[in-house]
Formats: structure tokens, sequence, C-alpha cells
């Protein structure tokens, strides 16, 4: 299996989606390319806080490495805005996560893990106009999939409030291995309304 076998349906391939802070690409994430820039920001106290991936570049390698060399459940990419690589984004089958056994899961429901990586972008709506794109890029490329849901710490304020802007609706709290979570989901039948 690839990590775009069809879980995600052809997630690389879906090309890049304008939004309201320029034009975004999802772009697979590749070790010997990204690693250092990543672990920059996974050290970054701000994301480190929520992350909990500071160290060396060892600990972000071991991250990525599991995912890239998974049955595709979670695609690791940067967030390419404009040209200029200022995010990360982890797309995954929420419905094929351990997160499903603390929701009422629906079949191909899809996660989303990001952060903006510099601290210039954060705090002025970026990552709101981010999430909204990405999600909406789900929902567009993936026909069977009616949700897009987040998990972001409680905690995380910035976080959740971004998730908010970005019309996804608070759910529940849930408590996941590590931290309680505010459940966010972005409905389709509602995406043009929030």
């Amino acid at each position: 299996m690839t990590l775009d076998d069809g879980l995600l349906d052809g997630l690389h391939g879906w090309g890049p989606v304008p939004c309201s802070a320029g034009v975004l690409r999802l772009v697979p994430v590749r070790q010997e390319r990204d690693l250092a820039l990543i672990t920059g920001w996974m050290n970054d106290p701000a994301v480190a806080a929520f992350w909990e991936l500071a160290g060396p570049a060892s600990v972000t390698a071991a991250h990525l490495e599991a995912q890239l060399r998974g049955d595709g459940r979670s695609i690791p990419c940067l967030g390419v805005l404009d040209g200029v690589p200022m995010s990360y984004f982890e797309v995954y089958r929420a419905d094929l996560d351990p997160l499903a056994r603390h929701y009422p899961a629906r079949p191909h429901d899809t996660g989303v893990h990001v952060l903006v990586g510099g601290a210039a972008d954060r705090g002025r709506g970026v990552g709101s106009a981010l999430l909204r794109a990405v999600s909406d890029h789900i929902l567009d490329h993936r026909p069977r999939c009616t949700r897009v849901l987040a998990e972001p710490d409680l905690e995380n304020t910035p976080s959740v409030s971004a998730f908010l802007s970005a019309g996804f609706r608070f759910s529940a709290e849930v408590d996941l291995p590590g931290k309680r979570a505010a459940l966010m989901i972005r409905d389709r039948a509602l995406r043009r309304l929030l």
C-alpha cells in the first residue's frame, strides 16, 4: 500500500485550493527535505505545549515515519501558502483512528491536525482561513465524507477559536490519552451556513 492508496481518496492529487490568505497546497512530507523545518516548529514553545514532540530531530522523525510507513490512514503534509511552507497538517481517517472509540464515528469521517509554523502567521486569522480551505477541500474531494473533525486540547484556546472561526462547531468534550479535547465538527450539510 502507498500513502495515497485510496483511504483518503488521493489527497496528494487534489491540487491547490484558494483561500482568503492566498493559495494553499498540501504537499506530501518528505523527511529529507522537511524534517529540519518541522522539527523547528515542534520546538516552538507555543507548539510544543500541545503537540508534545519537542526535542531533537529524531523525535519528529519517529512521529513522521510512523505515518509515512503506515497504511494511509494518516497523511502528513506541509501547508504551502503562495509557495512558502508555513504550516503542517495531518489529514487522517478519524473513523479508522483510535479517536473513533471516543465519539459516535461515521464511515469516512476525516480528521485534521494542524499547526501554523511561524509565530508571525498566528493570531491574525491565517489558521482559520487554512482550516476552512482544507476542510472544504476534503469535503469537495471525498464525497463519502459527511464531516471533518478535529480534537484540539481544550486548553489550546487559540486553536479552538480558529476551528470555530473556520466553520466548525463544538460537539463535545472528550477525554483522550494525554488531554481533554474539544471535539470540533464541520458538517457537509452546514458548510455553507457556518
